[in-house]
């Protein structure tokens, strides 16, 4: 049995050997015959024009966009609703309330997008004006999808802490709510910066829901209701009948997803490595 855990765990290792190799081997290239700065810093993304221009500044900045306002909607939705489930929900509600999110964990991604594009869209349009599709409407539904995540994580980290922090805040004269958010919580500090970390790698590997909802415009948002691109939707928009330069500039554009998902758990280690040391 040991054999077959090393051969497992090797696997795991030779698949992400694998990506990287493919992704790095045909996208850096593409990315050295544009020039690198011209590739990440430039504004414009034509690959039909004559010259083509193949600057994704834009869909970098789209997708950071897009993803700092799912983070901000789906943290502070996800960690309340972790600590009422974990510590405030009475039994019989919680029941009923933690099947109906795992079921959202369940729904497909495309499904999230259709529901954005015949709710959220209209709603966004006649609220507050412009096409509906829009960097809020996308950083809105991502908000959604990634609450899931996050309340599953952080609920089982809370769980997990030794309830003689409980008590032994509650001993010192605190109130329950005192006790949960200042002796708990802070207990469980590791187990919400991964579900943060988890809801980040979701919500800026998203696709075909953004797809449907962020209107797809490859230029530099200026406003939280104009439309926008993001790194995955280009590549999914394209990757179909893209040739040659083309085709190595948008596997470059999934080396450049590929290093913010790498930046992002090296930073996450980090940081947990730091917390118990």
């Amino acid at each position: 049995m040991e054999i077959v855990f090393f051969i497992a765990a090797l696997t795991s290792v030779f698949a992400v050997i694998l990506i990287c190799l493919f992704l790095f081997v045909n996208g850096i290239p593409a990315m050295a015959e544009i020039g690198v700065f011209k590739f990440l810093l430039g504004k414009t993304w034509a690959p039909t024009d004559i010259p083509p221009a193949f600057g994704i500044l834009p869909m970098i900045l789209g997708s950071l966009y897009i993803t700092a306002g799912a983070i901000l909607i789906g943290v502070s939705v996800g960690l309340f609703t972790a600590v009422f489930l974990a510590r405030f929900c009475p039994r019989k509600i919680y029941q009923w309330f933690k099947p109906f999110i795992e079921v959202l964990a369940g729904v497909p991604s495309v499904v999230y997008g259709f529901f954005g594009l015949v709710v959220l869209v209209p709603f966004v349009r006649n609220v507050f004006g412009g096409s509906g599709s829009s960097i809020f409407t996308a950083s809105l539904l991502l908000g959604v999808m990634i609450l899931p995540t996050i309340i599953g994580v952080v609920e089982a980290s809370i769980r997990a802490v030794p309830p003689q922090y409980y008590e032994g805040a509650l001993a010192l004269g605190a109130t329950h709510e005192r006790s949960v958010f200042f002796a708990e919580l802070p207990a469980a500090s590791s187990g919400v910066v991964a579900g943060v970390v988890l809801g980040i790698g979701r919500a800026i590997g998203e696709t075909m829901a953004v797809i449907l909802v962020a209107g797809n415009q490859a230029r530099i948002p200026t406003g939280l209701f104009q439309g926008a691109r993001t790194l995955t939707s280009g590549i999914v928009l394209e990757m179909g009948y893209a040739a040659e330069l083309h085709r190595g500039a948008l596997i470059a554009t999934g080396v450049v997803l590929f290093v913010f998902i790498l930046m992002i758990n090296f930073t996450f280690s980090y940081f947990k490595r730091r917390a118990f040391s």
